[in-house]
């Protein structure tokens, strides 16, 4: 069994850069779920299978076509991991946003089980 490392989770930002889904879902159990910063429900929106996770993890791309997640910090503890970073990206509206954000993981046997994101609620910023 692979043992999730913060190069692990290094690649996976780097994948969410490039907007690789194919290189993102290679990172992804089997089981797996995201849970996303916005949503209805107490945990945002939930994407549970591959399948929809695929199609959530696609969403932010379709919402933010330039997103980029910025300045990333890593760190891995047994199977739960953090990633903390600067999301940057522009609607169509041409509504910018820049904040904080960290996306909380489980693992299961060296894959991402659970990824939970979570954002600072901050206003749209101005172009300069």
């Amino acid at each position: 069994m692979t043992q999730p490392t913060i190069e692990m989770l290094q690649a996976f930002g780097d994948a969410w850069n490039r907007h690789d889904i194919d290189a993102l879902m290679s990172f992804m159990a089997e089981d797996c779920s995201f849970h996303a910063v916005a949503g209805p429900d107490l945990l945002g929106r939930s994407f549970v299978g591959r399948d929809a996770v695929r199609e959530g993890f696609m969403l932010a791309w379709q919402t933010f076509p330039d997103a980029q997640w910025l300045d990333g910090d890593h760190f891995v503890d047994g199977n739960r991991g953090v990633s903390e970073t600067t999301f940057v990206g522009t609607k169509a509206d041409g509504t910018r946003i820049e904040a904080r954000m960290v996306d909380i993981f489980t693992f299961h046997n060296g894959k991402i089980a659970v990824k939970n994101a979570f954002r600072k609620d901050r206003p749209p910023v101005t172009s300069a």
